[in-house]
């Protein structure tokens, strides 16, 4: 290609999914999930520590957990899908765009920001997150909509 910068042959199926731009990962996959697992292990702490002194049972300590967890990844891992649609062009090593150029590699489907995809994640981002941190509250002050709220999330 004479007089124009060729992009990196990218990892995904099909081969000929066009992105241009295409920077490879700078993170190696056990580099990412150790730095998930780090943060679960801390939030979990966190939580657990959290709702102790708020003298709950077992159970609501790990539903608040469970809640924290998954409002937060909600939240934050797929909502930086949702709203940065070119993450797989990111060269800085910015760690939310090496979790989804390297999840991209098992389905491809969302490096190609596939609509149903983008669709279902930005529901999840902006509904189920909130909805979820929701309820870590109201399992902590003991609101009376704590449990259908939780089987609604669940049905989500």
């Amino acid at each position: 290609m004479a007089g124009s910068q060729a992009s990196h042959p990218h990892p995904y199926v099909p081969r000929d999914l066009h992105l241009p731009g295409h920077v490879p990962c700078f993170l190696s996959q056990s580099n990412i999930l150790t730095a998930f697992a780090s943060f679960t292990l801390i939030l979990f702490s966190l939580t657990w520590i959290f709702s102790g002194r708020l003298k709950k049972t077992k159970v609501d300590k790990l539903l608040i957990f469970w809640w924290a967890f998954t409002g937060l990844t909600h939240l934050v891992l797929e909502g930086y899908f949702v709203f940065a649609p070119e993450f797989f062009k990111d060269n800085t090593g910015f760690y939310l765009a090496e979790v989804w150029k390297e999840y991209s590699k098992g389905d491809s489907r969302y490096a190609g920001r596939d609509a149903a995809v983008v669709t279902v994640e930005g529901l999840t981002a902006v509904l189920e997150g909130p909805a979820s941190l929701l309820a870590v509250y109201a399992i902590t002050t003991g609101k009376s909509y704590s449990y259908i709220l939780q089987f609604s999330i669940s049905l989500g």
